[in-house]
């Protein structure tokens, strides 16, 4: 078995304002990157759209019907100063919540060892109610309770190192103690979530904040000594990835200091785990990275410590 890519050209239709940072060069530069000779040996599909009940299972009903009401067919509609729609964004959104339950039905099948989702728009920020930070759909949630709902999956945990907090994901599993959020963050930053006492049902979330200016030492120490313990004190039976990179040093929206070396080593903590315990089940999913260099130069990190036989 090999790892899956799954990506939809749909997700580079999702048109941005100008000087926006979550433009669509974003994902050329990351399928750029996987278009390196050294990822011949991915798996590649495309990404369907998910279904209206799929994203129900997150996302209340009324969410839902007011972004497919206020879709634009022309130009853009603003949900808040940072999300925008343009006409293509509702199939992008559609497709990126499709792209992560795919991979998940592929990785239960046994058909893929493992996948990563090269999607926008991104997902952590959107809460069940409410669109925001770039994201319309939460994609990662929606994948966890898919995989719970048709699969099965009693335990399924999503770990994020995105620089900023992933308040979607949280508000959505704070209160179903068989769920499990860690997030590793700068704090204080956007969204203004993810303190330490916010620890859900059963100290089922756990939030690891890093100040600014924190580099490799202080984000491999919160990783080793919090979060990998607290998920294997949750025992899951399933990983799912928040794979943003903005907390690279080049980025421009935070000022965190990691390396392409630091997202290889998390990366591949969490593999080794999913392999002793979880059947090697891990899904990821892009979030952020506005840098595009070094998004590039992560991806590959991210996915080489995906497709490492242990």
């Amino acid at each position: 078995m090999e790892t899956l890519l799954v990506t939809h050209s749909a997700c580079l239709a999702h048109e941005v304002p100008a000087g926006h940072p979550e433009r669509p060069d974003r994902l050329r530069a990351v399928l750029a990157a996987l278009d390196a000779e050294e990822f011949a040996l991915l798996m590649r599909e495309t990404a369907p759209l998910a279904t209206i009940e799929q994203i129900a299972r997150v996302h209340d009903a009324a969410l839902i019907d007011h972004l497919i009401a206020v879709s634009p067919h022309a130009g853009f509609h603003r949900i808040d100063a940072d999300t925008a729609m343009s006409p293509g964004t509702m199939e992008a959104a559609f497709r990126a919540a499709g792209a992560v339950i795919h991979a998940v039905d592929e990785v239960m099948s046994g058909r893929a060892r493992n996948a990563f989702c090269a999607i926008r728009p991104p997902g952590h920020h959107a809460e069940p109610d409410q669109a925001m930070g770039f994201c319309f759909f939460n994609n990662v949630a929606i994948g966890a309770l898919h995989a719970r709902a048709v699969h099965g999956i009693k335990r399924p945990a999503v770990i994020d190192f995105d620089v900023h907090h992933g308040n979607g994901t949280q508000a959505a599993f704070e209160k179903d103690a068989s769920l499990f959020y860690a997030s590793t963050h700068q704090y204080p930053l956007y969204p203004g979530t993810g303190t330490p006492d916010e620890v859900g049902v059963a100290n089922n979330i756990v939030n690891a904040c890093l100040e600014s200016g924190a580099g490799s030492a202080e984000f491999r120490l919160t990783f080793a000594e919090l979060i990998l313990p607290a998920l294997a004190q949750f025992d899951p039976d399933f990983i799912f990835i928040s794979a943003g990179f903005d907390a690279h040093a080049a980025d421009p929206l935070a000022n965190l200091r990691l390396t392409e070396d630091d997202y290889s080593w998390a990366t591949a903590e969490l593999v080794r785990y999913a392999e002793k315990h979880c059947s090697g089940r891990v899904v990821s999913t892009l979030e952020g990275g506005y840098d595009l260099a070094a998004l590039n130069s992560t991806t590959k990190a991210h996915v080489r410590a995906l497709q490492c036989t242990l």
